[in-house]
């Protein structure tokens, strides 16, 4: 039976280029979305461009622009970005739109008249210099848990999240001066009164959450859930829809999370079904968040407690997807210190299969790792190159072979075939997508291993019966192959199945007829793997090999 799947990819900042540390982060999301769609679940893949809050007006400042114009700049590049590296989103939005404003405040208005956001006032920093209440972006504080030098709205350190009163000794960010204390009215959202139903939901869920997410949501669990600040003093953002609050806005925090939900009502709108049956308990349905480690108290307890709030039913977060950081030669990639290569800048460069395969085999699922050049051009020389590319090529270019031979399908093939659908959908669901990809590669390497030692460069002189056989064999296993490294390579799958005449992909074992007319295959290694790119860093012993071998 087919379940009803929303996936969701955090909401990235407008406030600058994105880099590979993002598509680190949120690579998994498109991962899930199209191996749910590959096995015939309902998905719906969302995210969108987070538009207002502090550094979007920070950014405008300095570049004497205007936030709206800082926003649409860099949505436009994502959207470009996320295009590129075949982000299969059903919607990319961005906060900044009057659809997404009317249904958060719609929300906000529905949680306020259930008692769960509440006025108070209390002391706030302010800087009496520049004559302003101070937001945490615009404070620098020594951590507290760490004691490195950092804005207020988390340490780029540690990761820790400054409460009220640990911004007291804090400086302005704009003039340098000491802030003070001077009371403020704002609004709260009573998070500390939905702490059993987000402990529940953690002890149901946390079994299939990644470490840093279950360590990082218990740790907030026991120290207590605060209750926390719905509203800021900025002129940038969503209005609140309650008198005595004019010159006041949303937080991002709260506003960004429900884009999830105003993502889907837009789609149900659009498209003629219920946004319900992927939100509401009874619906077969099964929530994802996708993000980094710095993301998932606003997934894993803030947003489940706005949900909670609204007292109608809501399914709240089932997993939580959380990546560790990459890093650029050992330092973590930081926007405000310019340390990270643009996504953009490597797009520019090198092909996006090449690029999705390295960053899922060798990214943070875990742990924090490192990217170098050097790595990334050995995993596409060794894995995907000499791999998978060459059993492509050599099964499907050889020499003087123009369609599919009428062949028998080895049946331990098959039986290896079928074993690595079970093993790498098990993989896929328990979040192991590193090992998934190795499983799919130990399939290829079967198959190279299979070609080998039949020799049909030998077969096709002294056995054509076996020949035949054996690149039958082989473009089967190709063509589940194509099926196999969807979520991870979709550019080169495709043309594989135009090759191979088959029209959409499938999570179960797929033939292919013989007769097959194979016309105009180009090497897949150097059609689909480089992109725009010198080629003085590749393997040249391994294109040799694809022209004098059997594969040309």
């Amino acid at each position: 039976m087919s379940k009803n799947i929303l996936i969701g990819g955090a909401w990235p900042y407008a406030n600058n280029s994105l880099h590979l540390g993002h598509l680190a982060g949120l690579i998994s999301g498109d991962i899930l979305a199209r191996y749910h769609r590959i096995n015939g679940d309902n998905v719906l893949y969302v995210s969108g461009t987070d538009c207002h809050g502090t550094p979007i007006t920070e950014r405008a400042k300095k570049e004497g622009r205007t936030p709206k114009e800082i926003a649409d700049q860099y949505h436009e590049e994502f959207l470009k970005t996320f295009k590129a590296m075949d982000f299969s989103y059903d919607l990319y939005s961005k906060t900044e739109t009057e659809y997404h404003a009317k249904k958060v405040q719609e929300i906000f208005k529905k949680l306020y008249d259930n008692g769960y956001i509440y006025e108070k006032i209390e002391p706030q920093a302010y800087c009496e210099k520049c004559n302003k209440f101070l937001q945490d972006r615009e404070i620098q504080i020594k951590c507290p848990e760490c004691g490195e030098i950092t804005k207020a709205d988390q340490c780029d350190n540690c990761g820790h999240t400054p409460s009220v009163e640990e911004l007291k000794d804090g400086v302005c960010l704009v003039c340098g001066s000491k802030a003070v204390e001077k009371n403020n009215k704002n609004l709260y959202f009573a998070l500390s009164r939905f702490q059993d139903i987000i402990q529940a939901n953690t002890d149901k869920c946390k079994q299939f959450w990644r470490v840093n997410a279950r360590n990082e949501t218990e740790k907030y669990l026991k120290q207590g859930l605060k209750d926390r600040a719905v509203t800021r003093d900025l002129d940038w953002g969503i209005e609140i829809p309650l008198p005595g609050y004019e010159t006041k806005r949303m937080y991002v925090w709260i506003e960004a999370v429900l884009g999830y939900l105003t993502d889907t009502m837009k789609l149900a709108e659009e498209n003629g079904f219920s946004w319900e049956d992927f939100w509401k308990e009874g619906h077969n349905n099964k929530i994802y968040m996708c993000h980094g480690k710095d993301n998932i108290v606003f997934h894993s307890i803030i947003f489940n407690g706005l949900l909670a709030g609204l007292e109608d039913n809501f399914h709240l977060v089932d997993v939580i997807v959380s990546t560790e950081y990459l890093n650029i030669n050992d330092e973590k990639i930081s926007k405000s210190k310019g340390n990270g290569i643009t996504a953009l800048e490597m797009l520019e460069k090198y092909n996006t299969d090449s690029l999705r395969f390295h960053i899922i085999n060798n990214g943070p699922e875990k742990k924090d790792t490192n990217f170098t050049i050097e790595e990334f051009e050995r995993t596409h020389n060794n894995e995907i190159l000499n791999k998978f590319g060459n059993l492509v090529n050599r099964t499907l270019r050889f020499k003087e072979l123009t369609q599919i031979p009428d062949g028998k399908l080895d049946e331990q093939a098959k039986v290896e075939i079928e074993k690595t659908y079970k093993e790498v959908s098990n993989l896929i669901e328990n979040l192991e997508f590193r090992a998934a990809t190795q499983k799919v590669m130990e399939l290829v390497e079967y198959a190279n291993k299979f070609y080998d030692e039949s020799k049909p460069w030998i077969q096709k002189k002294e056995d054509i019966e076996g020949f035949n056989n054996t690149i039958y064999t082989c473009a089967v296993i190709i063509a589940n192959l194509s099926n196999l490294f969807e979520p991870f390579m979709p550019k080169a799958c495709k043309k594989i199945r135009e090759y191979l005449k088959i029209q959409n992909p499938q999570w179960s074992f797929t033939t292919i007829e013989d007769g097959i007319k194979l016309e105009n295959i180009e090497p897949l290694s150097i059609a689909y793997f480089f992109k725009k790119r010198t080629i003085q860093n590749i393997d040249f012993s391994i294109l040799v090999w694809f022209f004098v071998s059997g594969a040309d």
